[in-house]
């Protein structure tokens, strides 16, 4: 990365995973960057692990630390993931594979990984400060305002540049919808969260396939689980608030365990602590967020969660805000100081590969709590594997694009997968492919359908 010739001083809000990557590039950069955090600095804490859901890092991710030379720290510590095992009522495992032998995922953790990245942050230079809950941006007299968690005491603090990588509920976006012409709109699931634990065996050991992502689709709900290196699986239960069942239905240790025996009655041995994890950790909703513009003038940019919060089903939240930031510092590249263009031209490309991405993890949500235990779709999936196996370079699953695939941005990936969609549904009803998945007739089925998605 080059530096800039000048000393102007950056602002970031939020710490989080983001706002740590984007001041790394912004001080290698050459800038003087300050990053204000709400929250403590957990590492002084002790609780490095941490407990929140467990991220999947993939290539586009990836792509995102590379330059800032961890990635491959990242892949040390974290554990790879070939493919889905999915747990049916009985508790029969189905595998499928994700991508190509050797492609797979990485569950992080959350914790783990923003404090390297708030580490690194600090050696190159960047000065964090934390306690400090942002009440307002006044964007005209370009001041953030603060209150100190502990002290309760007010102070502001001007800024030059600011970079809002402050969540889904980012003061500054909140500031920049007072502004006129400014579109906002929020979304919530009728589902949210809980987060439980199967912990290592007696021997350190995992209870279950180490090297996957564990789901139980059940319908209107599921659960999943993501390994840990400690032996450990980080599982969250996706439930509905209301409805029969619900967590509004189960209030009592028994209203839980005799849920459990009828919908993941296999995985109860493995899960000591599942009373005690249910009814002490928060039930958090799942929220999409979608606005524009994300700049105010020359001066305010939103990217990550603050931007495009999406829901967690395609496990690229995390990998989507890397993508911000390594977009951003290539048009960096281009447009050096020109901040309007640089601002602009961010958030015109990126707005379409964030409403994207938030439409392709709805979608996904379907797929894993609906889908990836029926047997047709599993057929669909093998004869979508054995196309991409056949025409690679004309065919790439949508998974692939996505998650694999960083040189396809999400909006290309959806319209590519749409498109793909429409053939596969006119492939399935032209033969009995559970018989004759091994005939010729399904790989001239296969060619007569490629010469169509090339014309």
């Amino acid at each position: 990365m080059a530096s800039t010739p000048t000393q102007q001083s950056l602002s970031v809000l939020g710490a989080g995973l983001v706002g740590s990557l984007l001041s790394i590039y912004l001080r290698r950069r050459g800038y003087e960057v300050d990053i204000y955090e709400r929250r403590p600095d957990l590492r002084r804490g002790g609780n490095y692990g941490g407990r929140s859901i467990n991220l999947a890092l993939s290539d586009r991710g990836f792509g995102g630390l590379n330059p800032v030379g961890i990635a491959d720290a990242i892949r040390s510590v974290g554990i790879p993931m070939y493919g889905r095992m999915m747990h049916d009522v009985d508790g029969k495992l189905t595998y499928q594979a994700y991508g190509k032998e050797g492609q797979c995922i990485y569950s992080v953790s959350r914790s783990g990984l923003n404090y390297k990245l708030m580490d690194l942050a600090e050696e190159e230079g960047v000065r964090l400060h934390f306690n400090l809950r942002c009440t307002d941006v006044d964007l005209q007299q370009k001041q953030l305002h603060f209150e100190h968690n502990d002290t309760h005491q007010r102070m502001s603090a001007p800024y030059e540049r600011l970079f809002g990588t402050d969540g889904a509920f980012s003061p500054l976006r909140n500031s920049m919808m007072k502004t006129d012409r400014f579109d906002y709109s929020q979304d919530y699931l009728e589902h949210g969260y809980k987060e439980l634990t199967i912990p290592a065996t007696a021997d350190g050991g995992f209870a279950m396939e180490k090297n996957a992502l564990h789901i139980w689709p059940r319908g209107h709900f599921m659960m999943i689980a993501l390994p840990n290196p400690d032996g450990s699986f980080t599982c969250t239960l996706f439930f509905p608030y209301e409805g029969d069942p619900s967590f509004s239905k189960i209030k009592t240790p028994a209203d839980l365990m005799a849920f459990f025996e009828t919908y993941f009655a296999d995985a109860i041995p493995l899960m000591p602590t599942l009373v005690e994890d249910y009814f002490a950790n928060p039930t958090p909703s799942l929220v999409t967020v979608r606005c524009f513009p994300w700049k105010y003038d020359n001066h305010a940019l939103l990217l990550g969660d603050a931007a495009h919060a999406i829901v967690p089903f395609y496990g690229q939240g995390m990998n989507c805000g890397f993508e911000d930031v390594r977009v951003f510092d290539e048009l960096f590249s281009k447009h050096g100081e020109n901040w309007e263009a640089l601002f602009g031209e961010f958030q015109q490309l990126r707005k379409a590969d964030g409403d994207a991405i938030a439409d392709l993890a709805k979608a996904n949500f379907i797929e894993m709590r609906d889908k990836v235990a029926d047997a047709e779709f599993l057929l669909r999936k093998n004869i979508e594997a054995r196309i991409y196996s056949r025409y690679p370079e004309t065919w790439i699953p949508l998974y692939t694009m996505v998650t694999f695939s960083p040189e396809i941005r999400y909006s290309e990936a959806l319209r590519r997968g749409q498109y793909q969609d429409r053939l596969m549904d006119g492939l399935m009803q032209q033969g009995d492919w559970h018989r004759d998945f091994d005939s010729p007739a399904l790989d001239a089925a296969i060619d007569d359908m490629i010469q169509t998605y090339q014309a």
